[in-house]
This record gives structure tokens, sequence and C-alpha cells, in this order.
């Protein structure tokens, strides 16, 4: 990718940042809603660690940090959706997807820039108040050191590029469902299940508990989480989401080329 190719991908990021930053109510209301749901989750979560102390491997400390993790990380790594499948579909659609694939940019990272401008949006307007707050009136586990915090965000950055491939997937869907609503509600389910988002990965038993971890959902929210609690090796980590970021970039790029053999344009 050259320089202005990149200067290009660049200014798209840019825009789909500007474009969420419009919303203010929303990001608002959004605030204000992970906040309430963190605080349902967080006496959950304290009511179940009384009863299980160390559950899962995590003290209860640990336990509200993920809850609060979650929080942050839920609209920024579009785990329940809310990123940019949305628009991709509808214009695949109505067939402006065509008016796309002539655009001197590539598909696939067109849209992984406008979606990266959205995530970085929506982790700082939306994403840090309720850790904030979460973290000023509840007892948390967070690392002093600097070195901890940096590789969380190396681990978040690789999550939303795991996240982004699986929900281009769900989008391409559409080039042969025409109406691929069930397939994304059904990756929203499984990325609320197998994220962690409603409990984490490791209170899962046996062998169900190991599947969810080998998932690539699981380097949305678990992975980062447990890189920032200290209950992974970050090296370890960095090499299993990239291994699925690959995996389903490449995958997406083989969809893509296979699906734009058949655009059809609504109408002729």
């Amino acid at each position: 990718m050259g320089v202005g190719s990149g200067r290009l991908y660049a200014a798209v990021a840019a825009g789909g940042f500007r474009r969420y930053a419009t919303y203010r109510a929303a990001t608002a209301a959004g605030v204000f809603t992970n906040t309430v749901f963190g605080l349902i989750l967080v006496y959950t979560y304290l009511a179940l660690w009384d009863e299980k102390p160390q559950l899962g491997g995590y003290d209860q400390a640990q336990a509200v940090t993920f809850v609060w993790l979650g929080q942050a990380l839920l609209a920024a790594l579009a785990i329940g959706g809310g990123g940019f499948e949305d628009e991709l579909m509808d214009r695949i659609r109505t067939g402006d997807i065509a008016v796309d694939l002539y655009r001197p940019a590539d598909l696939q990272l067109w849209w992984l820039a406008a979606d990266a401008g959205r995530a970085v949006f929506q982790l700082l307007g939306r994403g840090v108040v309720p850790f904030a707050f979460g973290s000023l009136f509840f007892p948390v586990a967070l690392p002093r050191e600097v070195s901890a915090w940096a590789a969380f965000l190396v681990a978040v950055g690789l999550g939303a590029l795991v996240s982004f491939a699986l929900r281009y997937l769900v989008a391409l869907s559409a080039f042969w469902l025409m109406d691929g609503s069930g397939v994304l509600h059904m990756a929203w389910i499984a990325g609320l299940f197998c994220s962690g988002m409603l409990l984490p990965l490791n209170v899962f038993p046996g062998a169900l508990g190991e599947v969810v971890r080998a998932l690539p959902w699981s380097s949305l929210l678990q992975a980062p989480a447990d890189v920032l609690l200290g209950e992974a090796a970050p090296l370890g980590t960095f090499v299993f989401q990239a291994a699925w970021a690959v995996a389903l970039l490449a995958l997406g790029r083989l969809v893509q080329s296979a699906a734009t053999r058949r655009v059809v344009v609504q109408g002729g």
C-alpha cells in the first residue's frame, strides 16, 4: 500500500470518527446505558462471587473489573452490533455496492478504515466514562505498570481486527441471502455469549469452556481482559488474536472475490 493509499484510508478512518462524534445525544445515552447495565452486572457478579469465591480463577475485584471492561469495549468492538455491517448489507441489497466497487480503493480496507474510526470514537466517547465510574466506586484490580496497559491496548486493537473480520463475513452473506438480518442476529448472539460479555469464559466448565476460549470471539473481551488482569501472557494472547485476524481477513477476501463476481444491481 503506497503513501497515497495510506492517506486515503487514514482520511476514511478520520471520517468514521467524525461521523459518530456528531451523534452527541446518542453517545450520552450510550454512556448512561452502559453504566446502568454495568451496575446491574456488577451486583450480580458480587452476589455470585460471594457464593463462589475465586470462580473461574478470578477474585471478586477481578470479576468487577471484567464487568467494566466489557461495558467499555461493548460498543467499540461492536460485540452486540452497531458497526458498519448494517450499512454494508443495505448497500448490497440496494445494488449501491456496485458504486463502491468502482472506487479506486479496496473494498475490505475501505470498510476496515471506516470501522476503525468508529471504534476509536466509541472507545473514547462511550467506553471511558463507564469504566472510570466503575473504577471509582467499586473495588477493581488494575495494574500500575505502563507496560501492562500498553499490552492491553494492543490486545484491544487486535480484538477490533477480529471483530471487523467476523462482521465483514456476516455482511457479505447478503450477496447470497439478500436479507441477512437472520445471520446478523445470530452473529450478535454468538458475540455476546462467546466473547465473555455475559460471563467470563473462564467460568464455563470442561469442554465447553475450552471450545469457547478457542473461538475467535474470545479475542474481543476475554483476551484483552486477561492481559490487563495478568491472567494471560501478552505474547501468547497476541499470537492467538493475530492468527484469527489473519485467517478471518483472508477468508473475507476470498468470499469478497466470489461475491463480487455475482453482483446484481437491483432493477437489472
